[in-house]
């Protein structure tokens, strides 16, 4: 068979993969042109170029079937549905306890562009009965309580945001996101953040690779809190993080990060302007906060992995770690730490993990509207510009446990339980503690 006649047939069943699909085939026509080279049918440079071939003719056909603009390189579609069923248990004997059923729902999209431009939306569900004094939603939560008879729920904007990636090679790579955003600071527990913390302004990332054992990372970004209609005196919080990722074998793995923060304006976060979710930072008796925020966190993680372990499908991977925090802009109560340990990775099939913290968040170490809302405790009395009850945020410590299991690549089944007490109790020598139960099944696509 000639070269002509080679490229020719291959050509065409490319062809064909491409006017016949969307980008999942799109990887079928880059598997079918390997296949063709492992078989001595296409040399590698002739499969270079039919490849180039296939992809003008793969966009051609994309926007002809999907209607998008030419400029539009694919469409992603992705979304997660979680029930969960919730038990709150307290110390004190006067505080009742509380059983209830929730969902969070998500579904979004990702366009990616030609000139390495993204786009991505994503709408989530949102309890609009939370009593969120201010109007607007939880910033920390997707969750929507089942009440009030079946009542029609809220569907919110969870993400909105514009990404440009200019700098793309093997070495290096930068991006500058706008909008409202994932939160791309990573952290090893949600201390600092909550994991369904979507913050609105601009970050910047730029990731150094010197080798594949090693990976330097830099995150930079700011944050709007609220917008003043007749003051310029907006709070925001800016934040630096550096994280160094190192696979040094097969079997160990380690993460060493550092980042510094600052919130600007924190004298108007009172609990009338922003939606007033968790407790425990100090303030007057006006409600004011009385600290700034400047915090230092630092953490390391270590993973090893074993090539096997009974009842896990794959290779098994066990991770510690520890993350500290210390805020000088506070005089008191101004330190946090985290403590703990995990057995495994769920979120294939078959697999699963255990896992096991220590949380330790002092009241001023951190502002309290960002960290976790699941970590609380119970508020016999309320604390200044607070209310009674339990509530999450800062000036907790006490213990999380968590069993997690995928029978199926889309399903994860999750046990978490919550045993936490107040650092500082409300009044003083009151029963604080509380035990949170949450039972969750959660699809993915």
């Amino acid at each position: 068979m000639t070269k002509y006649s080679r490229l020719t047939l291959a050509a065409a069943a490319v062809a064909t993969l491409a006017c016949t699909s969307t980008t999942a085939l799109a990887q079928s026509s880059d598997a079918l042109i390997d296949k063709l080279v492992d078989k001595g049918i296409l040399s590698v440079k002739e499969a270079n170029d039919l490849r180039e071939e296939s992809d003008k003719g793969f966009t051609t056909a994309y926007s002809v079937k999907s209607g998008m603009p030419e400029w539009v390189t694919a469409l992603k579609f992705n979304g997660d549905f979680r029930g969960r069923y919730e038990s709150f248990s307290f110390e004190n004997d006067a505080t009742r306890g509380r059983d209830r059923f929730r969902y969070r729902a998500r579904f979004g999209f990702t366009a990616v562009l030609k000139d390495n431009f993204e786009v991505g939306l994503r709408l989530g569900s949102g309890d609009l009965d939370g009593g969120v004094p201010t109007g607007g939603m939880d910033p920390i939560s997707n969750n929507q309580s089942l009440q009030n008879n079946g009542s029609k729920k809220g569907i919110f904007l969870d993400l909105a945001y514009g990404k440009w990636t200019p700098l793309n090679t093997p070495e290096w790579t930068g991006s500058v996101t706008a909008g409202k955003m994932e939160n791309p600071f990573v952290f090893p527990s949600t201390m600092m953040f909550d994991k369904d913390y979507t913050p609105e302004g601009a970050a910047l990332e730029l990731a150094f690779r010197p080798s594949a054992e090693h990976t330097l990372k830099f995150t930079g970004g700011g944050y709007v809190l609220d917008e003043l209609g007749a003051d310029s005196n907006d709070p925001y919080v800016a934040g630096a993080q550096l994280r160094w990722d190192a696979a040094w074998s097969s079997h160990f793995a380690s993460s060493l990060g550092v980042s510094m923060w600052g919130v600007a304006a924190e004298q108007n976060l009172g609990n009338a302007a922003v939606p007033n979710i968790n407790s425990g930072n100090i303030r007057g008796t006006n409600g004011v906060l009385v600290s700034d925020f400047t915090p230092i966190q630092a953490d390391a993680s270590l993973t090893y992995t074993m090539a096997k372990f009974p009842m896990y499908p794959t290779a098994f991977p066990i991770t510690a770690f520890g993350e500290y925090i210390h805020n000088p802009g506070a005089s008191d109560h101004n330190n946090g730490y985290a403590l703990g340990l995990t057995f495994g990775k769920s979120g294939k099939k078959g697999t699963w993990d255990l896992g096991y913290q220590y949380r330790h968040l002092e009241s001023d170490a951190w502002y309290e509207e960002f960290t976790e809302s699941d970590f609380g405790a119970n508020y016999i009395t309320a604390a200044a510009g607070g209310s009674t009850g339990y509530r999450a945020g800062t000036n907790v410590k006490g213990h999380v446990i968590r069993a997690q299991y995928s029978p199926y690549d889309s399903l994860t089944l999750g046990v978490t339980y919550w045993l936490t007490d107040l650092i500082n109790e409300s009044p003083a020598g009151s029963e604080g503690g509380s035990g949170r139960l949450q039972v969750d099944a959660a699809l993915k696509f």
